[in-house]
């Protein structure tokens, strides 16, 4: 009698498995029902995703070309070619660089002009917000220069959404130099300026100030080439 007891709970779990089966296989045909409607409620995979603003600027100007010659002549005197030499870059439309440098008598002048743009990514944020995350780099890069010495900090206005300055001297090979740096942030674009003069053979050194006022003439003019 034990073994004949076992057996028919096993028969009747058995004979019960069809039953649900096809039971929940009718639950989806239930005629005038809204069970096998999709919710409302249900976000898409499109709807999810985060909305983030695009990206102003697409591309970069040419760094050689966004100053005029005429600009090129007067910051850099003395320069071998107003053409520039473009920095090396993986892809200039998302950094791109251009230098110039001249010797006219004794004074020496050295002008860098660089540019770095960030598209819009909904993995990492919108174009403007990592621009302001780099502009905020550079900043604390230009604060902290190795040697520097008598370092001076403003915020010119004017130029972009907003800028950092920066001057300060250095002395390399017992040469002193006259340093300065401008950041700048314009949406989603970034531009960093570098200037910096010297009197060799014992000739007068530039004045600090009147090297900042050009370095902020030169980013004045690298912001106007972002279209």
């Amino acid at each position: 009698m034990h073994r004949s007891t076992t057996r028919i709970p096993r028969a009747l779990a058995a004979a019960a498995v069809p039953v649900i089966l096809v039971t929940a296989g009718c639950s989806s045909g239930d005629d005038g029902g809204d069970s096998g409607k999709p919710s409302s409620a249900a976000p898409s995979a499109e709807s999810s995703e985060p909305q983030i603003e695009p990206a102003k600027f697409a591309k970069l100007p040419d760094p050689c070309g966004a100053l005029a010659k005429d600009s090129i002549k007067d910051l850099v005197p003395g320069a071998k070619s107003t053409a520039g030499k473009a920095g090396k870059s993986a892809d200039t439309s998302q950094r791109s660089s251009c230098s110039w440098d001249g010797l006219d008598g004794y004074q020496w002048r050295w002008l860098d002009v660089s540019y770095q743009r960030y598209d819009s990514d909904p993995a990492v944020g919108s174009g403007a917000d990592r621009a302001a995350e780099y502009y905020g780099k550079q900043v604390k890069g230009a604060e902290a220069v190795e040697g520097a010495k008598g370092m001076k900090t403003s915020a010119p206005s004017g130029l972009g959404q907003k800028a950092a300055g920066f001057t300060y001297e250095t002395t390399e090979d017992k040469q002193d130099y006259r340093k300065q740096t401008v950041v700048s942030l314009q949406e989603n674009v970034v531009v960093t300026v570098n200037y910096h003069g010297a009197g060799f053979q014992g000739s007068d050194q530039p004045k600090s100030a009147d090297l900042l006022k050009d370095a902020e003439k030169a980013t004045k003019e690298a912001l106007a080439a972002v279209k």
